[in-house]
């Protein structure tokens, strides 16, 4: 991983591109602060807690399958109604009462 200010990062910027496409990962700094980070999409964040690094270190070496997000369990319904009709049906069955 390396570190360039925003200054040095304006001025080789294609450079940085090229290192990122390998594969580093690089922080920007502003005033010796970090403020941003440069990555490939496709890598995933840094673990920041001692059981993500675990975590990520088992999957890496193949020892745990890291599961999926699964799909939205309630997916919207195709169905469509005019604006209005909860309000309508819900008046008409308190009038019923």
């Amino acid at each position: 991983m390396q570190t360039v200010g925003v200054r040095d990062l304006k001025a080789r910027l294609s450079q940085c591109l090229k290192d990122v496409q390998r594969g580093e990962t690089i922080l920007v700094t502003d005033r010796g602060r970090v403020v941003a980070e440069l990555r490939s999409p496709t890598m995933p964040a840094r673990p920041s807690s001692p059981i993500e690094r675990a975590v990520a270190g088992l999957a890496a070496t193949g020892v745990l399958r890291v599961a999926e997000p699964t799909p939205d369990p309630y997916p919207s319904s195709p169905l469509k109604t005019p604006a209005g009709t909860a309000r309508r049906l819900l008046a008409a069955e308190r009038d019923e009462r």
